[in-house]
This record gives structure tokens, sequence and C-alpha cells, in this order.
């Protein structure tokens, strides 16, 4: 049977797509040192590394061996950024010449992945043709796959063959009859499988691929799409299952639900989850596993940092009319460069992480962080499409998530209801980090019960962020402020009566 390359009209009843030193979650501090270094500069696995390192997605895949409720596939897309988008498809030739082409002019880049629009293993002669391509012509870009695991463990040995070491794979459900609610059909075989006949042999193949990628040395990151009333309560189960498959990290997703993306999900009226019930779930799934908590979801052809997407700067027709020289020596350099700044953000850190060794261990505050990347404390306010959102205390600054945000300065005018907005994305902060901030958003800002910090601009994250946690502590300690509970802790509070109980 054919793959449909394009997404046929959304049915009726019908629409695709872990255990922490590396910044994702509670986890040991110390890792085995093969592991650690695929992790070192990966900006999809390690959190720390996203602020330093770019990827890129080659979208050679354009067919799909399953179908997905909330996925839409567009080739020639420039508006919409979610997964199963792109602006152009292209050959083996063609990603080759535009990895070059981007390594020439973004000394960040450590990793290349095909991630679609459809699914790479469901076009193994062009994904494997590519990795082959890229890994002859630079051989220190790592190279990834993202798939929805249906065909994995037919292709793992390939997989590994190629010089892949990092595998990710969209795990929804591993209840059938949730998975019948998500995905409504699939190919395999030859044959077209719909409803729970297709969720329970999807299931299967996907956790028999993560099994054997696992076994087979490669690094698994799983991702979920938390789809509210579907698979919420579920994603637990999920997370038991590949985290005992041996999966390394665990990325819990927010369903993205626009009507016009023109996915089922968006069109039937199917709501994302709010910030608070992702927390939870990703909160339930964390135990003694990983869960990551900086995902973009990116396009399919995404480039550069995340959150920083700069693919419409290379589309073929941008690229040089010949070929690129590879600048692995310029890469090399980042990459120097990156240890050294690492090593002055560690110093900042063990610094201000003496300063507030006598606070109470269980005085904590939440604040937001406006970055444009290199782990620094470095966007005005204003100009914030998104809010890096951490947890400070004593021990440290642990990453929450990601508040997106629409900007707020545009033009040089302030968006009174963009400003609304990011009021309410940061309700449950105490403070927010920036570089620089104009009077009236500082005052609406103070008036909502946050406040705006930019004493601290372009310093490091941590350093800033336990810099003013030192402030703010000896003000509790005072009777001057009193700690606001998180969202989070709220959500706790009711979790075993809406969105999850997990005991």
């Amino acid at each position: 049977m054919k793959l449909p390359v394009v997404s046929p009209e959304v049915p009726a009843a019908a629409n695709c797509r872990f255990s922490g030193g590396c910044g994702l979650g509670e986890a040991p501090a110390v890792l085995p040192e093969a592991i650690a270094e695929k992790l070192r500069n990966h900006p999809c696995y390690s959190e720390e590394a996203h602020h330093h390192f770019a990827r890129m997605h080659v979208a050679v895949a354009p067919a799909c061996n399953v179908q997905c409720h909330y996925c839409n596939r567009k080739f020639d897309c420039a508006n919409e950024s979610r997964p199963g988008v792109v602006s152009e498809r292209l050959s083996p030739e063609e990603a080759l010449r535009k990895v070059l082409a981007v390594a020439a002019e973004l000394p960040q880049l450590a990793v290349v992945g095909v991630a679609g629009p459809g699914d790479p293993l469901a076009n193994p002669e062009r994904t494997f043709r590519t990795l082959a391509l890229v890994r002859a012509a630079a051989p220190d870009l790592r190279l990834c796959v993202s798939t929805n695991g249906l065909a994995l463990p037919d292709h793992v040995d390939e997989l590994r063959a190629a010089g892949v070491d990092h595998v990710t794979v969209t795990i929804n459900m591993v209840d059938p009859e949730v998975g019948a609610r998500i995905h409504p059909w699939i190919v395999h075989g030859g044959r077209r499988l719909e409803g729970r006949a297709a969720a329970e042999v999807l299931s299967g193949r996907q956790l028999e691929g993560v099994r054997r990628a696992v076994a087979a040395g490669m690094l698994v990151k799983v991702n979920s799409v938390l789809v509210p009333g579907v698979n919420d309560r579920h994603l637990v189960e999920v997370n038991r299952a590949v985290r005992g498959l041996g999966a390394f990290v665990h990325n819990v997703m927010p369903l993205i639900s626009d009507p016009a993306h023109g996915t089922h999900y968006g069109l039937t009226g199917q709501r994302g989850p709010t910030a608070e019930e992702l927390e939870a779930v990703q909160r339930a799934c964390e135990g003694d596993a990983r869960v990551m908590r900086h995902c973009r979801q990116c396009r399919a052809d995404a480039v550069g940092l995340l959150g920083q997407d700069r693919s419409q700067e290379f589309t073929l027709a941008r690229l040089p009319p010949g070929p690129a020289q590879d600048a692995a020596e310029v890469r090399a350099a980042h990459r120097a460069a990156v240890e050294r700044l690492r090593d002055r953000a560690a110093g900042a850190r063990a610094e201000r992480l003496r300063a507030v060794a006598s606070v109470p261990a269980d005085l904590r505050a939440r604040v937001a962080v406006a970055t444009r990347g290199e782990g620094r404390v470095n966007e005005h306010f204003g100009h914030a499409p998104s809010f890096q959102v951490y947890d400070v205390s004593r021990a440290g600054a642990r990453l929450v998530g990601l508040r997106r945000v629409d900007a707020y300065c545009v033009g040089g005018e302030g968006e009174d209801d963009a400003l609304e907005g990011a009021l309410a994305a940061l309700s449950d902060c105490t403070a927010v980090l920036v570089a620089k901030v104009g009077r009236c958003p500082r005052e609406k800002l103070a008036a909502a019960g946050i406040e705006a910090v930019s004493e601290h601009a372009h310093a490091f994250i941590e350093e800033a962020a336990l810099a003013w946690f030192a402030r703010f502590a000896a003000e509790v300690a005072r009777g001057e402020r009193t700690p606001r509970p998180t969202s989070a802790e709220t959500a706790g509070e009711a979790s075993c009566g809406s969105t999850i109980c997990t005991g």
C-alpha cells in the first residue's frame, strides 16, 4: 500500500507524531561518561545545552504511516510553528546542501535530525541516504531521528550503523482504548488498520522499538502529547512503561489545538492543557525519571537555537549557488568557547549558592526569565516571545517550563492585550528577571504582585535567580514579604479531583 504524502480531508470522526545532571529534572548528579558526552551539546536532551547549541531538521520524509488527531502536515507553510509543518520538501542531496550552508553560518549547530514532515522510517530510503550524506560531509554533527515508532523495530540496526545515537519516539498511550481516541488509523504490513486494532499494533511496535533502541546503545527520548480528557490521567502509565524499558527522558508536551491548523482536534474544539495542568502531569511523571521541560515543539524544518527558528533564512532559493565549505573548525572553536562559559557559570553559581546556604530549606519562589540564549538574562521584557520559569530555593534554580506570550512591544509601541496575556501567563511568579523593562509594564507587573528585576541584566540565569532569591529570603525573614503559592502547589492540592492522581 502506498503511504499518503498529503494529508486527506479531516475524517468526520478523526487526524500525527528520560532518568538529571543535564537539567532535565531531579536526577543523579553523575552520569556515565559515555552518556554525559552524548548529552553535553545536544539542545533537545540537555536543558543546559539548549542555551548554547543549535539543531536543524531536514524535511526529507513526506509520507506517514500513522494518522493522529493533532496532526495536519503542511509542505508549503512559513507561518505556523508546530511539528509536521515545513516550507518545502527536500531531496537528500538538497538536505546536504542546506546542512552545509547552515553550518557555514551557524557555528552553534550541533545536531541534524530527520523529523518529518511525515515519519522518517516510513521514508527509509530518503532518510538513510540523507543521514549517510551528512555523516560523510560533517562527521562532528550528531544525527537524530524522530519517529512515531511504528517502523522502529525494523530499522534499529540500520540506524545504529548510520551513526544515529539519539532517537525520539512519540508515544501517547499504552492502552489501545486510549490510543483509538488519538490515532484513527495506521498503515502496517501493507494494510490499513483502524480504531482499537490500529492502536494495539502501534503500541506494541512502539514499545518494542524503544526496547531494541535502548539495547543497541541509543539514547531514547519519548515525546507524549497531553490531550486533556483523553490521555492526561494515562500518561503516568506511559511514563512507567517507557522508563521500565530504559528510555532516557520523557517529554510531556501540550496539545497544540487551533482550528486554523486544520487538525481534527482543532476543528472539533478539543482544547489544549493549561500551564497548571501540564505542570501537574509533568510532576506526576517525574519521580526518579528525567522529564524534559524546555521543548519548543519545533517545525519539521526548524533551524537554530530552540525558540529562535531561522528556517526561513535557509530556504533553497536563499542558499548560495555553489556548495558551501564545511565549517568544522569554527564549530570546534564555538564548543571550546562554550566550555569556558560553562566554567564561569559554574563558578558564579557556586558563589551564589554559598550566599543562600542558610536560607530555610522549605522556602522557595517562582521566577520567570527573559532570555535570548547563552544561559543569560538578556532579553527585554517587551520583546520576549516566551519566558522560562524556574523554581528557586537554596538548592538552586530548577526549570519548570516555558510560558509562551505575545511580544508586548511591537514597533516601539506597547500592546495592552499582549501585556495582559503576559501578566496572566506569569501570574504564579513572584518576580520576572529581564534585561530591561519599561515603566508602564513594570508598574502593571507590580500591581499584579510580580517584581520586575533588571539589575541582573546579562548575568547567568542561575546566578541572577539566586542573587534575587537571597534578597527575597532576607525580606521574608524580616517579615517584609510573604511567599506566594505556585500554580503547581495549588494544582497539587486539587490534583486528585482534576487533572491527575497518582495515589
